[in-house]
């Protein structure tokens, strides 16, 4: 470790840059110099950019700046751990800075000068705001069907078929299990696999008041810090059923759908082998029915959910296949979003992404943060420029009905509809879908 207070002579710069150009990587000039890596690491850049020319001092301070009145060294140094560490902020470059010899007794910038300094340097992280999507507050339900909670289990290996995930439903208030499905050969259900397992348990149940999500990307834009809603949860929206993204993980929250994974899974799977997809979905309705009619539950005094609870066999909100594009109220989606705001940086030719959409803003708006909310009378994304000053509308787009509905829209739309053989993934959906569907013939 060199000495406390050491600086280095023009010819120790030069040598530096030496032996550098001779192949010795930093480390290795700094343990046969004794230096530190610190000091090696700047000589060298600045040899490699500027030459010899560049590595003489610079005595004196600069007419301004942030840390104007603190010697070279230090700056130098501050630049150097912000391009070499990325992650380090002005709390930790200061902690550094404390503990290096070279600067004890010495007196340091404080934290807050070291942020304006590293914004002046232009050093600074760029900071994305944040801004959370409108929903309802937490409340334990009161009757059945005021609240559903929905999710996939991980991956589970079933014999004959596989990897599969299971999606499961389960009605929190009279612990009625409302629908179970297998996805085959995948870890993460798409969204036309959940609106294909929520049709179903809407035309058995009925639609419920809310449902209740964790925050897996099917559900919630978890890459965003300012998250724009999916489409599931738009189409969910615009049936009237709200949404509720829970805030702590399990078993603080989502306790019943993560107990009734390990009890469908025991029922309906373990053990036993599967010779087809359909196979096991017949296996896990004929267990559903099971657990809701017979199996006596701990939570409802040994009784079995629909035994306790008669009144959760329908929600007294009905719900067909064939009724959905007119049941669908897009005027609800327009409300619920002209209550949230995102932000989004506009690129360089001025276009930024939106819930899966590009939109064009023009240059003025390039390279700045724009404020966006939604205007539900003219359907209108209101761009505000980062000073408040300059505003544009752009039309919203992807939010129809056809879009939300999914891979629903051709089924009901055509009178004779057949399909692919053999069964891919998305024909076996297809298939469940127009089993509910009035008048189908398979």
């Amino acid at each position: 470790m060199p000495p406390k207070g050491r600086t280095t002579s023009l010819a120790e710069r030069n040598e530096i840059g030496e032996q550098w150009e001779a192949g010795q990587k930093d480390p290795e000039i700094a343990a046969a110099m004794g230096l530190r890596v610190w000091t090696v690491r700047k000589w060298r850049r600045k040899y490699a950019k500027e030459g010899r020319a560049g590595l003489a001092s610079r005595m004196g301070r600069p007419a301004s700046g942030a840390l104007g009145q603190f010697p070279l060294e230090i700056r130098d140094t501050i630049r150097e751990m912000r391009k070499d560490y990325s992650g380090w902020g002005p709390l930790t470059i200061r902690t550094e800075l404390e503990d290096d010899p070279r600067f004890a007794g010495l007196r340091l910038p404080s934290r807050s000068r070291i942020a304006v300094f590293l914004k002046q340097e232009g050093l600074t992280r760029k900071y994305e705001r944040h801004s959370k999507l409108p929903q309802t507050q937490a409340a334990d339900p009161q009757r059945a069907h005021e609240e559903w909670e929905m999710d996939a289990q991980g991956v589970v290996k079933v014999s004959g078929l596989g990897s599969v995930s299971v999606i499961n439903i389960s009605d929190l208030f009279s612990r009625v299990k409302v629908d179970s499905l297998p996805c085959l050969g995948t870890s993460h259900p798409s969204t036309l696999d959940y609106q294909l397992v929520l049709r179903r348990s809407f035309a058995n149940y009925g639609l419920p008041e809310r449902i209740s999500l964790d925050h897996d990307s099917v559900f919630y834009d978890n890459t965003s810090p300012s998250p724009f809603p999916s489409m599931l949860h738009l189409w969910l929206i615009a049936l009237g059923i709200d949404v509720r993204f829970i805030e702590k993980k399990p078993p603080a929250e989502h306790s019943v759908i993560e107990r009734g994974h390990q009890t469908v899974t025991q029922q309906a799977i373990a053990g036993q082998t599967f010779t087809d997809g359909m196979a096991l979905q017949v296996n896990l309705a004929k267990r559903l029915d099971f657990l809701n009619t017979r199996f006596p539950s701990r939570s409802l005094d040994g009784q079995a959910p629909l035994v306790a609870h008669p009144e959760a066999r329908h929600s007294g909100r009905p719900y067909r296949l064939e009724w959905e594009e007119a049941m669908l109220d897009m005027q609800h989606v327009y409300n619920y979003l002209a209550h949230a705001r995102w932000f989004r940086r506009a690129s360089s030719p001025g276009q930024f992404t939106l819930g899966a959409q590009r939109y064009g803003v023009g240059k003025d708006f390039a390279n700045r943060t724009l404020e966006i909310t939604f205007d539900a009378q003219t359907r209108e994304l209101i761009c505000l420029s980062d000073d408040g000053r300059q505003e544009i509308r752009v039309p919203v787009r992807g939010l129809t009905d056809s879009t939300l509905m999914g891979d629903l829209g051709p089924l009901v739309a055509q009178p004779v509809y057949q399909l692919a053989l053999p069964f891919s993934r998305s024909t076996w959906r297809e298939m469940m879908i127009t089993n509910d569907l009035t008048g189908t013939t398979l």
